[in-house]
């Protein structure tokens, strides 16, 4: 099954705008829905961990990173878990890496969203996933908050597990959605 985004010319606004607006809510959402605290005031499960790879495929690269970035720094000021040099650089540039790498490799312009192509995507996911946490759990262990292979398990569990079951799950009912609300097409940013 083939879903396309007709590009248009000069119509950039509304990716911008569309990546801003999930960027407050995955920043919302992972500070307040999440059910399960892994490790009290460090780690939850974030459940919506797919948001940022899926608004990279459907918006774009640039959108997908501000999404991750974003959406990190305003979860860790609602949740009480901001800290300067781990938030704004490490786990916001990383976590902004899980929504730019997808975007770059799947383009619903250029993608069929099959079988295989879903599969693809959860690989990406994985990968990304992988790398991120790893980053992170450095980040967290050399600044003496959380030990470095304790952190790699919890925030595997936290952000890969959703990201490879939410991405690929959703990106086609949300491709339709985004689809019927501009119908006349959008460029990506």
């Amino acid at each position: 099954m083939q879903q396309t985004i007709t590009k248009t010319d000069g119509n950039i606004l509304f990716p911008i705008v569309l990546s801003i607006v999930a960027a407050a809510a995955t920043g919302v959402l992972w500070a307040y829905a999440n059910p399960i605290q892994l490790v009290p005031g460090v780690i939850q499960w974030r459940i919506f961990a797919f948001l940022p790879p899926l608004v990279g495929i459907l918006l774009g690269w640039k959108s997908g990173f501000i999404c991750g970035y974003l959406g990190t720094l305003v979860w860790s000021l609602l949740a009480g878990t901001f800290i300067p040099a781990h938030s704004l650089i490490v786990d916001g540039i990383m976590v902004g890496l899980t929504g730019l790498v997808p975007g770059l490799l799947f383009d619903p312009a250029k993608t069929t969203f099959d079988r295989i192509t879903l599969i693809k995507i959860a690989a990406v996911c994985l990968i990304v996933g992988l790398v991120m946490v790893v980053f992170v759990s450095a980040s967290l262990a050399y600044l003496g908050i959380f030990p470095f292979w304790w952190a790699v398990g919890y925030l595997g569990l936290s952000d890969i597990v959703p990201m490879i079951i939410g991405t690929p799950l959703l990106v086609v009912p949300a491709l339709k959605i985004l689809k019927s609300a501009h119908p006349a097409g959008f460029t990506r940013f």
